[in-house]
């Protein structure tokens, strides 16, 4: 159990709001709750417990009862808010969010994993060198589209290439709003252009590969400083050197999640993000003189013709058909996995209260 939280709400406020709490949290609360709970936001999670704070109170909070019974969404992860008792410290109730990151998980059993709730950005995070890949860039900016957040792609060690401008072009190719910067990590000169998105309040979270410098990046936006790795010169690859994911304040005020590279990034309840992403194939497949087009070898096929003279890339083409069939195929398959731990807790339930009467 927490320890208490005896500071008034109302004097622990400009704290908060450097956590990131804002009106869309605060108007979630009832007057009694006002008065009696103190929201606490979640700063990490490790293997049975939640690292919180509550602007000026560190504590844990461990994951069992009801919290534990949780399933899928209405499970905390980090960036969460929690609404903790002022007086016993116990959890009280999971704040409603502003935004849910997460991702199909790797293994047989069709789960998701939450990522990340309540953040305001993503910065896409990859390196002037071989990590860089316009398809892995294309399936971050589905998963930042389909949780409603902007997203920023960030091109580190901007200094250790001959010219950054080729891969910022090869970025803007992805569509005309796409935002890059490309920077050395090292240098705060050149993360000016980040700096706007870190103003008080917001939370920013950091996605990328391993070795990309995502931990050197968060220490020159300020963060308290990241342990960071040898890079592999045959690959330009790296070792994890996040362990887990955590929310660290900077300077100007925002907060920032970083965490640890991510080998694979399955999409799932992602059609609108992939959609978004690939908007100019979605504006042709509409052009296509039959409404199930298959973009193949049906005649007046506008995706076709758009291939054959060069406006649409065959490479974006097949990465949009990749993404959509994954997405289409996971949200499948995970909702078959819900329907099946529905039926499953209503027999467990029976169980149970079969065993209650014959106890009786």
């Amino acid at each position: 159990m927490p320890t208490n939280l005896p500071e008034n709400f109302k004097d622990n406020h400009p704290a908060l709001t450097a956590l990131g709490w804002s009106a869309f949290y605060h108007q979630q609360l009832t007057s009694e709750e006002f008065d009696d709970a103190m929201p606490c936001r979640v700063m990490a999670v490790h293997r049975g417990q939640l690292v919180l704070s509550s602007g000026s109170h560190d504590l844990t909070l461990s994951l069992s009862g009801k919290m534990l019974a949780e399933q899928d969404d209405h499970q905390a992860t980090i960036g969460d808010w929690l609404l903790m008792s002022r007086t016993t410290g116990a959890f009280l109730r999971l704040l409603e969010r502003k935004s849910l990151i997460k991702r199909q998980a790797a293994g047989s059993d069709n789960a998701q994993q939450m990522v990340a709730a309540n953040v305001d950005s993503l910065f896409i995070v990859t390196s002037c060198n071989d990590d860089f890949n316009l398809s892995r860039l294309e399936r971050y900016l589905a998963f930042a589209y389909a949780a409603e957040v902007d997203p920023v792609i960030v091109l580190t060690k901007a200094d250790m290439c001959d010219d950054p401008e080729v891969y910022l072009k090869k970025v803007r190719t992805l569509g005309p709003l796409i935002i890059a910067e490309a920077v050395n990590a090292l240098d705060p000169a050149t993360l000016g252009g980040l700096r706007h998105w870190c103003k008080p309040g917001q939370t920013i979270a950091l996605l990328g590969s391993s070795g990309v410098g995502k931990s050197t990046l968060a220490n020159g936006l300020g963060a308290e400083m990241q342990k960071t790795g040898a890079i592999r010169e045959d690959d330009a690859k790296g070792r994890h050197t996040t362990t887990h994911r955590s929310l660290l304040p900077l300077e100007g005020g925002a907060v920032l999640l970083d965490s640890p590279g991510m080998r694979g990034l399955g999409l799932a309840d992602c059609g609108e993000g992939v959609t978004a992403v690939f908007e100019d194939i979605a504006a042709l497949a509409g052009q296509c003189r039959f409404r199930n087009c298959a973009h193949d070898q049906e005649p007046g096929c506008a995706v076709k013709a758009a291939l054959e003279d060069q406006s649409l890339s065959k490479r974006r083409l097949t990465n949009y058909s990749k993404l959509m069939a994954e997405q289409v195929y996971n949200s499948a398959t995970t909702a078959e996995r819900r329907k099946k731990d529905k039926v499953f807790g209503k027999l467990s339930r029976n169980a149970i209260a079969a065993k209650k009467i014959h106890h009786i």
